[in-house]
């Protein structure tokens, strides 16, 4: 049995962090969801900076939009919402099937509306509105910032998909909004069944360490605070406060491991694919890692629900010198200007392809 499928038998969804119009034009993702087990998909802006100004796949709906007076984000939007629906009519059986939990795909909301709550609410209504398909998060950064408009978002039925969160608590951050936004939904007569997953960035941790601590420590930490949070995760799901919204029909916001490519080549290329198995979590990896793990994972036992020696480890990487709390604060902060960049770049690049085709 693939290693993909004895992950899938676990109980761990397996999500591609990858869409081109390749991708899909070739059959290979629906290949990937026949051979490999794969039930969901996530984009972000640097994924389609690549695709669109690297390639020629998007020039002809490109020169399309450009004549039917598009520009800029608007132009974007439209390459990217045309993808995701084809992608999101893929997962539609998985969807069906798992009774709506999983089959999702996600679109990023602008960056540009970080300290915006109203807007960045605004423009999540609209592009779930414009795609059209149930199976869609839409993602919006658990931010100090961001946490008001997935509350909002989360209260006006939207689905997110919660991005940039590093540690326990950032986590339990971006959870507390979703459940405050479902709570909202109650209060009001509707109905709290509004589908949520929480991204948790793990290889970051060990790429922001490697040259701070002694080997023995080396590419430890990612997977300790990954134990940690699915601690916390479980003890959320185990509370009286979700219990209550779960009997009026709320279901979980699962727990996604996201930034699972290993960036160390001294370390094993699925390191956070085996070390982070879970049921009721997923795990999105580059497509470089899905198709390592299909030929060669080997998924450890679940990971321990007290979250096994992540504590001891986090302890001994504290005592190393290493200011996790500060650390966690950096690495969102610094993921949130490279977002910005990404974004940028992504509209400079079809600016320049628009410039060149029209």
């Amino acid at each position: 049995m693939k290693a993909t499928q004895t992950l899938h038998e676990m109980g761990q969804s397996l999500w591609l962090d990858n869409i081109t119009r390749d991708l899909l034009d070739s059959g290979t993702l629906k290949r990937y969801i026949d051979e490999l087990s794969v039930t969901g998909l996530t984009s972000n802006p640097t994924i389609f900076d690549n695709a669109i100004s690297k390639s020629s796949w998007y020039d002809s709906e490109i020169e399309k939009l450009v004549a039917a007076g598009k520009t800029g984000e608007a132009l974007f939007f439209e390459l990217a919402v045309q993808d995701l629906q084809r992608a999101a009519d893929l997962f539609a059986g998985v969807h069906k099937r798992t009774a709506t939990v999983d089959g999702f795909v996600s679109l990023e909301v602008s960056p540009k509306l970080a300290y915006d709550t109203a807007a960045t609410v605004a423009q999540a209504k609209a592009l779930h509105a414009q795609a059209a398909r149930d199976n869609l998060f839409i993602k919006i950064p658990g931010t100090p910032e961001g946490l008001p408009a997935i509350e909002e978002a989360t209260f006006a039925g939207v689905p997110v998909n919660v991005t940039l969160l590093f540690s326990r608590a950032h986590y339990l951050a971006a959870a507390g909004a979703y459940v405050k936004g479902l709570e909202r939904r109650v209060a009001a007569g509707l109905a709290p069944d509004v589908r949520s997953v929480a991204s948790l960035f793990i290889s970051r941790w060990d790429r922001g360490t490697k040259d701070k601590l002694p080997a023995a420590l080396q590419n430890r930490l990612g997977l300790a605070i990954g134990r940690q949070s699915y601690c916390a995760y479980r003890d959320l799901l185990e509370s009286d406060r979700w219990q209550r919204l779960e009997n009026l029909g709320a279901r979980p916001q699962r727990l996604l491991l996201a930034s699972t490519g290993a960036k160390d080549p001294s370390t094993s290329d699925v390191i956070y694919i085996d070390g982070l198995a879970a049921p009721n979590t997923v795990n999105t990896m580059p497509e470089e890692t899905l198709l390592a793990f299909a030929d060669h994972g080997k998924p450890q036992a679940a990971m321990p629900r007290d979250g096994g020696d992540a504590e001891t480890v986090l302890a001994d990487i504290a005592a190393a010198g290493i200011d996790l709390d500060a650390l966690a604060a950096q690495l969102q902060s610094d993921g949130a200007k490279s977002f910005v960049k990404s974004w940028d770049d992504l509209l400079g690049a079809i600016e320049t392809k628009s410039k060149a085709l029209a």
